[in-house]
């Protein structure tokens, strides 16, 4: 069995909506509901957060609170990094998914000459940068962060020069230069997209297996053909954004967007997606209990998170 240690990272700096930095607690409160012991068999680390910079306006329209985010950040690599150095299997609950980049950074700190992939289960493709993001939220950024893709053929904003510099040192987090390759990239349930991100999608032939997809194939096939695409990669990174789940089953997080995946698909995809021995860290992001009601989204995601766990520890 793995050595598993949950790592906790309460930001939400990078989001448009507040509140998902309590989508830890509430997942916790969701597992008291179910009797389980989740919280109490595996040992957190607490990355410090920044989220007191919200109460004062953003320094940079196109990366807001991107000073704060990039402190998170690095704090994230650090933690993961050493985890990963010790050989052990970080499962990150985070709030906004611009922390992915940090978690990103830190595999590749901890192993620079492995060839890193990832699975990104979302409704939206989170490759903007700050010249072609339409609301400056640095949680659509964390695959150009960690590809180092400025994506200036799509450019449409007017970028200051203090949020290039800020934008150069957020991709420099870890070690200098892309993390991984666009290519390694595979998407699951993307349905959300801005031109300058398809324009990347298909630049770089990123597949994205859609709701509809997965309906139509089963989960069993589209896991062997994610993993396939990802042949080969030395290990592989696997990121649960919950607003890939239909509005059906919950609005608790910040960009909810409809025909999503059921409950049921997005359980077995990640218990079927992590028996993969490459697979080196998982993380869920983006609950957010304040848009829900009697704590739906985070009963769901606690669901999902301790079955991906337990299949996780059944196949090592």
């Amino acid at each position: 069995m793995r050595k598993i240690r949950l790592v906790e990272v309460r930001s939400e700096l990078a989001a448009g909506t507040r509140g998902a930095s309590l989508g830890i607690d509430a997942m916790k409160v969701a597992s008291l509901g179910k009797r389980s012991d989740f919280f109490l068999r595996f040992q957190p680390i607490k990355v410090k957060n920044e989220n007191e910079l919200l109460f004062q306006e953003p320094k940079f329209k196109n990366a807001k609170y991107g000073e704060g985010v990039y402190t998170v950040l690095k704090r994230v690599c650090d933690a993961v990094s050493d985890l990963r150095s010790e050989g052990l299997f970080p499962i990150v609950l985070a709030g906004d998914h611009s922390t992915a980049a940090g978690t990103i950074a830190g595999i590749k700190k901890a192993d620079p000459d492995k060839r890193l992939g990832a699975i990104w289960i979302d409704a939206h493709a989170d490759f903007h940068s700050p010249y072609t993001t339409p609301s400056g939220n640095m949680h659509g950024m964390p695959l150009a962060m960690a590809t180092a893709i400025d994506n200036v053929e799509c450019e449409q904003n007017d970028v200051e020069e203090e949020t290039e510099a800020l934008w150069e040192r957020i991709k420099s987090i870890g070690m200098r230069g892309p993390k991984m390759r666009p290519e390694d990239v595979v998407f699951i349930g993307v349905r959300d997209t801005e031109s300058p991100e398809d324009y990347l999608m298909e630049k770089y032939g990123i597949k994205n297996f859609t709701t509809a997809e997965v309906t139509e194939k089963g989960i069993q096939q589209v896991s062997k053909e994610a993993l396939e695409i990802l042949k080969d990669c030395d290990q592989i990174y696997i990121s649960f954004d919950v607003d890939s789940l239909d509005t059906s089953v919950s609005v608790g997080t910040g960009t909810p967007v409809p025909e999503g995946l059921s409950k049921e698909q997005a359980l077995e995809l990640n218990i079927e997606l992590i028996k993969d021995k490459r697979v080196c860290c998982w993380e869920i992001v983006e609950v957010n209990p304040t848009l829900d009601t009697e704590n739906r989204m985070a009963n769901n995601a606690f669901e999902i998170l301790e079955a991906t766990t337990e299949s996780l520890i059944q196949n090592f």
